[in-house]
């Protein structure tokens, strides 16, 4: 398979003010003292369908490491992650997924789909950009699955991974059955953005709804108006809602996917085995999906190196317990080289 695709600087800051980080498309990224993480403005990558804003930290010849983040979040998910992973010698590297912060499509005209294929291309076309042939990745909730695709399908480009949440891989071609009435309970945002009603509410009370899925899928998180405002602005990109609504209608097959990427999810629907070595944690606490059994995360992940529950920590592992994640990624990247 062809490795890049599926399918066959810095910007000035005013400071206090408004600026242009993007290149003109859609919209104007607000950068404010707030929004701005430990690194500086985003730097940007340029791939085949997206202009990617992207933080970096340690020292450049490092091994890199690439932090993707989940919905609803951004790149400061990881303020606690990456300078341990950086004081360790690692390159790391936090890139904003499509629909958030200042990573904009290239093509003003293009659809806005963001089923786990594209995403998981966008890994591939990011690490490609920056002529990255190999790298370790952390990933949770939408980063989660788009590493685990592409440790499913592309293990040449991967050291090491570790999942946070598991590998969630999806059957788009044949959506399971309904699970049971708690779990489908704790799904409730999905079934609501299935719906025009839901399209309308996030479009009106996206920073509502975002911050109702933090306080309910880690409810023993207490975090301050500050870290949500600070990750919030993320959710102002004008394609954020399109892309939120395309993820969870395609997953249900209740929205096309992107044509390139169909032999993609026709494979993805084969359930693939991870055969890169994998570190998965799991918060105990998580509101969205319950850790599964042991039995399950040894046959999805047929390297899988260590399995860990986090007690204390819900569905934002990475912000609620940051040393657990970056202890695991320096562990596994010890073990394997």
């Amino acid at each position: 398979m062809n490795r890049r695709a599926f399918v066959s600087q810095g910007v000035g800051l005013a400071a206090a003010t408004l600026v242009r980080a993007t290149i003109g498309i859609r919209g104007v990224w607000s950068l404010t003292p707030s929004s701005v993480g430990p690194h500086g403005v985003p730097k940007q990558a340029e791939t085949p369908t997206l202009t990617i804003g992207y933080e970096e930290s340690g020292p450049p010849s490092g091994f890199p490491i690439i932090l993707l983040h989940g919905f609803p979040d951004d790149v400061r998910a990881y303020d606690d992650i990456s300078p341990p992973l950086g004081k360790a010698g690692y390159r790391v590297l936090v890139p904003y997924l499509r629909g958030y912060g200042p990573t904009r499509f290239r093509d003003a005209a293009a659809p806005r789909m963001a089923e786990q294929a594209a995403i998981a291309q966008d890994l591939i076309d990011f690490a490609d950009a920056l002529h990255i042939a190999r790298f370790a990745v952390v990933g949770y909730d939408w980063g989660g699955r788009a590493a685990s695709v592409v440790e499913a399908l592309h293990p040449d480009r991967v050291r090491a991974a570790v999942l946070v949440g598991g590998n969630t891989i999806q059957n788009t071609v044949s959506p399971p059955p309904p699970g049971d009435p708690e779990g489908e309970r704790a799904l409730w945002y999905q079934w609501y953005f299935n719906t025009e009603r839901g399209r309308a509410g996030l479009t009106a009370n996206r920073r509502g709804i975002c911050r109702l899925l933090w306080e309910t899928w880690s409810p023993g998180w207490h975090f301050s108006d500050e870290v949500f405002n600070r990750t919030a602005a993320s959710f102002d990109n004008p394609d954020f809602v399109d892309l939120v609504i395309h993820s969870y209608r395609h997953r249900l097959g209740s929205a096309p996917g992107d044509p390139r990427f169909l032999e993609t999810e026709k494979q993805l629907a084969q359930d693939p085995r991870i055969r890169v070595p994998v570190f998965v944690l799991y918060g105990a606490n998580d509101g969205v999906r319950k850790p599964p059994s042991a039995s399950v995360d040894q046959a999805l992940c047929t390297s899988l190196v260590s399995r860990e529950v986090v007690s204390g920590a819900g569905h934002f592992l990475v912000r609620e317990k940051p040393e657990a994640v970056s202890s695991a990624m320096l562990k596994l990247l010890i073990d394997v080289r």
